[in-house]
């Protein structure tokens, strides 16, 4: 064994990669917790509008928001890349670059709202009595749209920098606060829908203000405030390609997905309420997986930055191994009891069979998607963002010719095997692509 590898063996232990893991996974956790306080403290008030006009109202933010996650993904790269290069100056300027970008977009969000929420109230049309309700929870909210954003850069710095313990209790601390003022707006000063959007607008911004102080180490330095440096093109136009390169890929991604619930939308409402209830499933896999993946993430950015092809290849194999466990133990568990989490889920009993039915086909999720999921982690590190955004390409194709092929012969069946043959295709398209990862690490 060369000396290098011996290095990377020592560095990248099983305990590392825990301890990088385990609080993201602890921070996942609490995020459906949060979305079952809020439609519960609306429940209470005793009808269904406002309860709609949350889940509405959290869906199009959450949405909207969704398209700058970019700036966590491509943040860990960076910064990652710049701390295993030991350019500390860059370890900071590149959370200003991040921090600028978040600020600017939250800006564009408050100027724009009229155009933004008329839009996404036109593609998800309710009831007049929901949509103003809507419309009052989500012109409370935007005004934290630059703190929203910002964690998403404060997030990517952290994981970067190994310090998954603080993007723990961020998230802790935001939901805790939210649930809290949830309860004490709605139940108590009997705010309602207003309430619940004041609770989060005080709880984001509690989060973006904990998120900073856990980051205070990259303000440390003068190089964040060093403008020549953080306007420098180059690193300017490196950073707006890679997130428009990740943006393109989760687009395609998010197509995905939502074209599963709306096509299952087809075969009737039991088999569209089954497809969802096994979808949360999917959900909880992601939520585990996120841990392992960000371990990669910040692991092989750390060793791209030194251009050590040893310590990519047992970053790679380490994290991929916890991962594989992960899957395998998930794909048991829901085997297992799966019968019985439909029966907690859902009550309606045709529901409940027609879930069984296709349960199958979430066993197998784990296993079929655990390298996809890897090795997005494994790339976003190395920031190679063309490969993940042609390979994507290639996968959105073939999942919509499994579609075109297997929905007229298999109606649900088919829907669900595209998906995992999208999954499939993932993760030998960027296997495929790993090789050149590795030589690309090693002439660094």
């Amino acid at each position: 064994m060369t000396d290098a590898a011996s290095e990377a063996r020592a560095a990248v232990s099983h305990r590392r990669v825990l301890r990088i893991a385990l609080p993201i996974v602890l921070s996942n956790a609490t995020v459906p917790i949060l979305g079952a306080v809020d439609v519960g403290v609306v429940g209470q008030m005793g009808e269904a509008a406002p309860i709609g006009a949350v889940g509405l109202g959290a869906i199009i933010l959450s949405t909207v928001y969704w398209i700058f996650g970019f700036l966590r993904m491509g943040t860990v790269g960076l910064v990652g890349q710049a701390e295993g290069a030991g350019d500390k100056a860059e370890v900071s300027a590149w959370l200003t670059r991040a921090l600028l970008v978040a600020v600017a977009a939250g800006i564009g969000l408050i100027v724009l709202q009229p155009l933004v929420f008329w839009a996404a109230l036109s593609l998800a049309p309710a009831s007049p009595e929901v949509e103003g309700l809507a419309y009052t929870y989500l012109s409370i909210r935007i005004w934290t749209a630059p703190a929203a954003i910002a964690v998403y850069a404060l997030t990517g710095w952290l994981v970067a920098m190994e310090k998954t313990a603080g993007v723990f209790w961020v998230q802790l601390v935001m939901n805790g606060v939210n649930i809290l003022l949830d309860l004490l707006f709605v139940l108590v000063f009997d705010w309602g829908v207003g309430g619940v959007a004041v609770a989060t607008v005080i709880a984001e911004i509690t989060g973006a203000a904990l998120a900073l102080w856990f980051c205070r180490d990259a303000f440390a330095r003068p190089d964040w405030r060093d403008w020549s440096r953080i306007f420098d093109r180059a690193k300017l136009i490196r950073m707006a390609l890679l997130n428009t390169d990740i943006l393109l890929r989760s687009a395609m991604l998010m197509v995905i997905f939502s074209s599963f619930v709306f096509i299952g939308a087809r075969f009737g409402d039991v088999t569209l309420a089954a497809n969802e209830v096994l979808i949360q499933l999917m959900y909880i896999t992601a939520y585990a997986m996120d841990g392992f993946a960000f371990a990669a993430e910040t692991l092989i950015a750390r060793a791209i930055g030194r251009g050590d092809r040893a310590f990519v290849r047992r970053s790679a194999i380490v994290t991929s191994t916890w991962g594989l466990v992960v899957c395998v133990s998930l794909a048991l568990v829901f085997g297992v009891t799966g019968g019985w989490i439909i029966d907690l889920m859902a009550k309606d009993t045709g529901v409940q069979a027609t879930a069984r039915e296709f349960l199958p086909y979430m066993v197998a999720a784990p296993l079929v998607g655990c390298a996809a999921w890897m090795l997005d982690g494994i790339f976003i590190g190395a920031t190679r963002s063309r490969d993940m955004r042609n390979m994507m390409a290639l996968s959105f194709v073939i999942y919509w010719g499994a579609i075109f092929t297997l929905l007229p012969l298999m109606g649900n069946h088919g829907l669900w095997l595209a998906l995992l043959i999208s999954f499939v295709a993932r993760g030998l398209t960027l296997g495929m692509r790993y090789p050149a990862l590795e030589r690309h690490a090693g002439a660094s």
